[in-house]
């Protein structure tokens, strides 16, 4: 039974400059960003994260999920977007007998992941993941799919279904409210779907998606 829940609460708040970000984004920058590479994880701001380190601050939402899910400590858990792990590697840290494994379509986020996770990681897409049916006891993806265009955003979600034998959790780029939409295409650099809340509902309804979800909220 599908449950719009946020398990990011732990998360610091952003600072986002939502005008600048408007200001700097360039057809140039967005071809930069979605290319997934150095520019966009390490590079400048304008760009993507600006530097994307490890701080600690998933150590709280694998926490969260382990309690929410109830997660028993031999778990199986996919992150779909791994980027460098650093989830994963809080994941193997809270229980060391969970087995974790992360995709991401980002050569450069996996070859410059944490030696700790790196060796559970590969490159691979959401719409084809290469694991069998009902391997994962949860599969995360935070922020991700959304930057698949709708047909193969749609096969992602029934990959995370079809690879799942408990529970799943995504995030997504959504508004509710005219501000906030115009916030999202302010910031956004690499995201192809995004849409209102109530259109995502609907979308998961179509697709058949049964896990849990919340949204990147421009606000």
């Amino acid at each position: 039974m599908k449950t719009e829940i946020n398990l990011l609460t732990t998360h610091p708040a952003a600072n986002r400059d939502y005008n600048k970000r408007a200001r700097e984004k360039t057809p140039e920058i967005i071809r930069i960003a979605k290319k997934f590479g150095k520019e966009f994880f390490d590079g400048d701001r304008k760009c993507g994260y600006g530097g994307y380190k490890y701080d600690g601050r998933w150590k709280a939402v694998a926490q969260k999920m382990k309690d929410h899910y109830r997660l028993a400590e031999d778990c199986a858990i996919l992150d779909i977007g791994c980027a460098k792990g650093f989830l994963l590697h809080d994941f193997k840290e809270l229980m060391p007998n969970c087995s974790v494994a992360g995709i991401d379509v980002s050569e450069y986020a996996i070859e410059n992941a944490m030696p700790t996770a790196k060796p559970y990681l590969k490159v691979a897409s959401a719409e084809t993941l290469p694991y069998p049916d009902k391997s994962f006891d949860l599969v995360i993806s935070i922020n991700s799919i959304h930057n698949l265009s709708l047909p193969p955003l749609k096969a992602a979600l029934k990959e995370v279904e079809r690879v799942s034998r408990g529970h799943s959790y995504i995030t997504v780029d959504a508004w509710r409210n005219e501000e906030e939409r115009e916030n999202l295409y302010k910031w956004v650099l690499t995201a192809e779907t995004m849409m209102h809340v109530y259109d995502w509902k609907k979308l998961f309804d179509e697709i058949g998606y049964t896990g849990d979800y919340w949204w990147f909220i421009a606000d």
